[in-house]
């Protein structure tokens, strides 16, 4: 017999759910992290009282009932609603792009007139879009595309809008009604007192070695459970044998200032090409928060090397297929592969908890 019935590597939303599930089902879990904290990038850092998203700024939003159902019989959650403002030289504009952006942009006022612009702008796109840039115009126009899309995405990928495949912008959500609501799903909010209380209670009662690189002492770990469950990336945990996945990372400069409300609201998009950050989040907005000092971070987002943080997998087609090979390597093993990273895949928070709970459903009924 196995010390554990399950070595979960990683500690994050997908770890926190089997962790949570097996542990109610009375099987024993060992986590391994390798950072010297759990609860991976949800992680919220206190500084000035805030609760500080310390991996970029995370909002719970979901239209499925039993995910919603599942995180609040664990924590309470506010009512925040995410309705970020972009900038633009210093012009302010609501997101997602709807009638408030339109009315500033153009001086209208009603939804005719906004779709009677945007129109006539699409139609300066004809056939089917070579690039980014064509795939934008042609869904919402040159000019919101010019102000509110090409600086941002340039920033965000490193490169030109021109030289971007069409597909990384699939849709872009235009609402003809005065809706700052960024989501359009059911339910949205943040953990009353932050993110670190849900892992709190996901990982209660498990035993947690953090400050642990699994991959440095594999064969160990793995012997000591009857299944392993692994959320770190795929390629590194098979020795990056056909090749690197490629990621973007993001790195972010945190500081605390001495006001108590520096830009009105939790998330500012810079979407100019000069600014050299994408964003920057005021962190005690999400919790409505009234300290006497405020605490902001500005992201800045870069290609990723081995030893960064992988935060976006770069899902194009010749990183699609490398992550297959490694996917159909894995199943000729008694592993499973879970998350963001284990995935390969750019998940919301609410998916991976699904993704977990559907994993779980599969390992009661073996």
């Amino acid at each position: 017999m196995k010390k554990y019935d399950y070595i979960l590597v990683g500690s994050g939303l997908y770890s926190g759910v089997i962790a949570y599930m097996a542990t109610k089902a009375g099987k024993t879990c060992l986590v391994l992290e390798k950072r010297n904290h759990i609860g991976g990038n949800v992680y919220c850092e206190s500084i000035e009282g805030i609760n500080v998203h310390k991996y970029g700024a995370h909002i719970f939003h979901t239209s499925n009932k039993e995910v919603w159902n599942f995180v609040n019989s664990l924590v309470e959650f506010n009512r925040y609603t995410n309705s970020p403002v972009a900038n633009y030289k210093g012009e302010m504009y609501n997101l997602p792009f709807n009638m408030n952006t339109f009315s500033k942009m153009w001086g209208i006022s009603t939804p005719a007139e906004a779709k009677e612009i945007i129109d006539r702008q699409k139609a300066s796109i004809t056939g089917e879009p070579k690039n980014l840039e064509e795939q934008a115009i042609s869904l919402v126009g040159q000019d919101i595309y010019e102000k509110l899309i090409k600086g941002y995405t340039e920033k965000q990928w490193g490169r030109d809008c021109k030289e971007l495949p069409s597909f990384i912008i699939k849709r872009l959500p235009v609402r003809y009604t005065y809706d700052n609501n960024y989501f359009n799903d059911l339910y949205q909010g943040i953990p009353i007192g932050g993110y670190n209380v849900l892992i709190d209670k996901l990982f209660e009662g498990v035993e947690i070695k953090t400050n642990v690189d699994f991959l440095e002492d594999k064969e160990h770990w793995m012997s000591l459970g009857e299944q392993v469950i692994y959320t770190g990336a795929i390629d590194a945990y098979y020795d990056y044998c056909y090749g690197k996945l490629e990621y973007r990372t993001v790195r972010f400069e945190t500081e605390v200032l001495d006001e108590q409300n520096h830009q009105g609201v939790a998330v500012v998009n810079y979407t100019d090409r000069e600014t050299p950050y994408t964003r920057i989040i005021e962190h005690k907005h999400f919790e409505y928060g009234t300290q006497e000092k405020t605490v902001i971070s500005k992201e800045y987002s870069t290609d990723w090397e081995e030893g960064m943080e992988p935060y976006y997998p770069v899902n194009d087609e010749k990183n699609q297929a490398l992550y297959e090979k490694y996917a159909t390597k894995a199943k000729d093993e008694n592993i499973i592969f879970g998350g963001r990273l284990g995935e390969y895949k750019y998940y919301d928070m609410d998916k991976v908890i699904e993704s977990a709970m559907n994993m779980w459903k599969q390992l009661e009924n073996k």
